[in-house]
């Protein structure tokens, strides 16, 4: 690891932790050149996974992506990053599980709207409302009456 402020690659690790969800690591570096503390996170790479689109074409996996999408579907709700994280990583291994490397992008979605909808009905709504392409507000009413039938 390359010290951000002198860089050196001479460093030794102070402390290591794992987050909450666990899906990555905290690492608390010194440089042993400079003394300058730094603080790195280290997750797994999921570079294999291909998503196959609607209209048949393939592209590489982008987890920012996913968690892009889920952040503007949550905004200004009480959902925090650490909770968009795990939704994001049990979906993405469930996924893994049914799909091997190529996950279509409509199971992408119907995954992630289904812990949505536990979580938070109104960022659900938000999410599935982009996923499932509404065109007039009948869809939105339709989509609230089957959550209203769900409580």
């Amino acid at each position: 690891m390359r010290c951000p402020r002198c860089a050196s690659t001479d460093d030794r690790v102070i402390d290591s932790r794992a987050s909450k969800d666990g899906t990555a690591i905290r690492r608390r570096r010194e440089c042993t050149n400079c003394g300058h503390r730094f603080t790195t996170s280290e997750t797994i790479v999921r570079e294999d996974l291909v998503v196959i689109k609607r209209d048949g074409r393939r592209e590489d996996f982008d987890r920012a992506k996913i968690l892009g999408g889920l952040r503007r579907a949550c905004e200004k709700r009480p959902i925090d990053a650490e909770q968009l994280n795990l939704i994001v990583e049990e979906s993405i291994d469930r996924l893994e599980e049914q799909y091997d490397l190529e996950v279509p992008s409509r199971a992408i979605g119907e995954e992630l709207m289904h812990r949505l909808r536990r979580i938070d009905p109104i960022a659900y709504i938000r999410f599935a409302s982009v996923y499932k392409e509404f065109r007039d507000i009948a869809e939105f009413a339709n989509e609230i009456a089957d959550l209203e039938k769900e409580k």
